[in-house]
């Protein structure tokens, strides 16, 4: 593994770059683990640690322990700002269009909404996180 110190817009990130596995790759940003998908690969990506890499998000202060594989569709931010709210918690049953946060990108608030009926199974932000675009908000199985 091979560690890194990001700054970004004057926000510090500690960043640890894991393992690849043909085009996926593990990322850890302050604390948070992410699978990152690397666009342009080379065919043969080694399994020793990567070199360099970008963050793939910013990540929670606090992250709750990650849904296990497979256990629901993630609910990603569709563009970087920060969560002024949660509005729902683990375990909790969420109807397609539901508010599950709120995000604030250019002083304004945009809803993120369930994408589908279900449960949420993980919430991997929490208020006062700022995140980039493409970010898991919550797992919705």
């Amino acid at each position: 593994m091979k560690s890194y110190k990001f700054k970004i817009n004057g926000k510090d990130y500690a960043v640890t770059i894991g393992e690849a596995e043909g085009k996926m790759l593990s990322v850890n940003v302050n604390g948070a683990d992410y699978q990152v998908e690397l666009e342009n690969a080379p065919a043969a990506v080694p399994a020793a640690p990567v070199q360099s890499a970008a963050p793939a998000a910013a990540t929670p202060s606090a992250p709750k322990p990650a849904a296990p594989a497979g256990a629901g569709e993630k609910v990603n931010s569709p563009l970087p700002g920060v969560i002024v709210e949660v509005s729902v918690k683990e375990g909790q049953a969420v109807k397609a269009g539901q508010k599950v946060a709120v995000l604030e990108a250019m002083k304004m608030e945009n809803e993120i909404p369930a994408p589908k009926d279900g449960t949420i199974t993980a919430i991997h932000v929490n208020k006062g996180d700022s995140i980039l675009e493409g970010a898991p908000v919550v797992t919705i199985a």
